[in-house]
């Protein structure tokens, strides 16, 4: 996909989400606004949105000398974990553990502080629980998870990883080695390190960084490190809406690998792009 003329818009309004959460200093708050301006104003329109938003955060991040985001990504690590034991127990207790945890799995992808200023993680807990996917490879993603007995996981947000360790425990319990992706430096609220280490990622997988500050992943953006790795795998699980932006345009890049992407439609350009209502949920294997 390519950037839409919806989505200048929304680029404005995730700098200003973002200088909201860090400072009450207005005239700081209009500085880094303009500078962030100054990368909209170069967005290469040509490449999904996640380019320009990866630039436009760095701005930002350079700007205000912090992450604004930090405080947001450990108050949700820690009402994600609140949820925790139910959410295991749901997950123990259904008659299908797999397809349940990669339903919540897609439910927590609602954390999203570069969309949302406000959400509703229970109410979209229990919608992933009661109705249908909007798209459901299910079977396919089973096939593959037969097939391959190593799978890399790329994470998206914090609070969200909470619901990723559900599924990665689950697939563990299968025999399937897993090795999950956090982001290598701090944008939006996206996972690093420190989150997976906050949520005990770390005791049930190992997790890697990409050492990238990229929204999504942009490969040629991620070290050479990084890519080796990832061109280990041949199936490769992929959270949120960045990296479905960002990794379905590399199609050459990937050559051939299976993604599964899960993830929720949050935006009406991807939800267009997709042909389905805002809000979607996706278990989509390519």
């Amino acid at each position: 996909m390519k950037t839409h003329l919806e989505c200048f818009p929304c680029f404005l309004k995730q700098a200003v989400i973002a200088v909201r959460l860090s400072t009450e200093d207005e005239s700081l708050q209009a500085d880094v606004i303009k500078g962030a301006a100054e990368e909209i104003c170069i967005a290469d329109i040509s490449k999904p949105p996640a380019f320009t938003t990866t630039f436009i955060h760095r701005k930002i991040r350079q700007m205000l000398a912090k992450d604004p985001f930090e405080e947001i990504k450990t108050r949700y690590n820690k009402i994600a974990l609140s949820l925790y034991p139910e959410l295991k127990e749901i997950v123990l207790g259904s008659k299908d553990p797999l397809m349940t945890a990669a339903k919540l799995a897609i439910a927590g992808n609602v954390i999203d502080f570069g969309i949302y200023t406000s959400i509703d993680i229970k109410g979209t807990i229990d919608r992933s629980l009661n109705e249908p996917l909007a798209v459901d490879d299910f079977l396919s993603f089973k096939q593959l998870l037969d097939e391959n007995s190593e799978i890399l996981y790329l994470l998206d947000n914090a609070g969200e990883v909470v619901f990723d360790k559900l599924l990665i425990e689950v697939l563990c319990s299968m025999g399937i080695k897993v090795k999950a992706v956090a982001k290598g430096e701090p944008v939006l609220n996206d996972s690093t390190i420190k989150d997976a280490i906050e949520v005990g990622l770390t005791d049930v997988c190992e997790v890697i960084i990409n050492d990238s500050d990229c929204i999504g992943t942009i490969l040629e953006m991620t070290s050479e490190k990084f890519r080796n790795e990832f061109y280990r795998y041949k199936f490769i699980i992929s959270k949120g809406q960045g990296n479905f932006e960002t990794l379905s345009c590399q199609s050459e890049s990937l050559n051939g690998r299976k993604i599964c992407y899960m993830f929720q439609s949050k935006c009406d350009v991807v939800s267009k792009e997709l042909g389905l209502s805002n809000g979607s949920m996706l278990l989509q294997v390519n």
